[in-house]
């Protein structure tokens, strides 16, 4: 099938073509998309060269699916676009998570809410995405009624120019367009996107919502503070999760641990718990101390660590591609 890539030169972009690549993603023609500037330049894949492409000529193409990641206004204009000449768009940006009408994806957890109508399917926020990878299994098991979510999260979730900012600040050069109104090296900065009316950021607000439609329960009750990190590699999550029931804590763990897409990293007596560096490149979802809260009944400690680059955006993006592929619902 063919399959188009609209932001191939961005961040994420680039990060989905190396995933196609790396996971054999069934595919007979390449379409990059990317700025007017970029049509004509050249991207390798697989060896092979293809030319970046307008988005009209890719439109033209009628690719079978097309991977968005190039901003909410790209994609609310041409998105409808593609989908009227039949592509399946799995779209990176915003611009889509809440509309009751489009599917919020994260295979591990909805992907069975998929049907061959579908041609639009957003792919959710990064920082939502590793949290309901754990929370799905124990959510089934032992309901969950509450949710108290930091995280810790990476320049790269920004983008280049984010990474270009603290590494220059690392080098002690300071001149140059800032992606942060503050210094990020060396410093942590507790506001990711612009505040809401109800003094929470706008990242925040997509994890509460956003959990919530993924996991099918408006009862879930869930509160969020999104914290930007000098690091690379992925983003880190701490997570309090207060259950409906009672669990056994080596059960929950086993649960985790035989739960596709986790990997639990829990050996506090050889100092080993998950961390950015470890889970960079990785497609997997990484859990660990995890403990109980001593403070209130039923309710547990965990820390959840992943790369938002890859299952944070483009692999969880690959993987709906491999699903409606799969089931043959393109």
């Amino acid at each position: 099938m063919k399959v188009a890539v609209v932001g191939a030169t961005g961040l994420v972009g680039t990060v989905m073509l190396k995933v196609l690549e790396e996971r054999n993603f069934p595919l007979i023609e390449l379409i990059p998309v990317a700025s007017e500037k970029s049509v004509g330049k050249l991207i390798t894949f697989k060896g092979k060269q293809f030319p970046i492409v307008s988005m009209d000529t890719a439109i033209g193409m009628r690719p079978e699916i097309a991977l968005f990641s190039a901003g909410g206004n790209t994609s609310l204009e041409h998105a409808p676009r593609f989908k009227e000449a039949g592509t399946t768009v799995i779209d990176n940006s915003s611009a889509w998570r809440m509309d009751p009408k489009i599917p919020l994806i994260v295979p591990e957890v909805n992907a069975d809410t998929l049907s061959i109508d579908d041609k639009i399917i957003a792919n959710p926020n990064c920082s939502t995405i590793q949290m309901v990878v754990a929370l799905k299994p124990l959510h089934d098991k032992y309901r969950i009624k509450r949710v108290v979510v930091s995280t810790y999260q990476s320049v790269t979730g920004t983008g280049v120019k984010a990474v270009e900012q603290m590494m220059n600040e690392r080098k002690g050069v300071y001149d140059g367009e800032m992606a942060y109104p503050y210094q990020i090296d060396l410093n942590v900065i507790p506001q990711i996107d612009v505040f809401t009316e109800n003094g929470y950021t706008k990242e925040e607000m997509k994890m509460i919502n956003e959990t919530r439609k993924i996991m099918g329960d408006e009862t879930i009750r869930l509160t969020a503070t999104t914290v930007r990190i000098p690091v690379m590699g992925g983003h880190s999550e701490s997570v309090n999760i207060e259950f409906e029931n009672e669990f056994d804590l080596a059960e929950l763990t086993s649960l985790l641990e035989k739960t596709a897409g986790i990997i639990v990293v829990d050996d506090i007596a050889n100092l080993k718990y998950p961390m950015p560096k470890d889970a960079h490149e990785k497609d997997e979802v990484f859990v660990g101390r995890i403990r109980r809260d001593e403070s209130m009944p039923n309710t547990l400690n965990m820390w959840i660590v992943a790369d938002n680059l890859r299952k944070g955006a483009a692999t969880n993006a690959v993987q709906i591609a491999e699903y409606i592929v799969r089931k043959e619902l393109v």
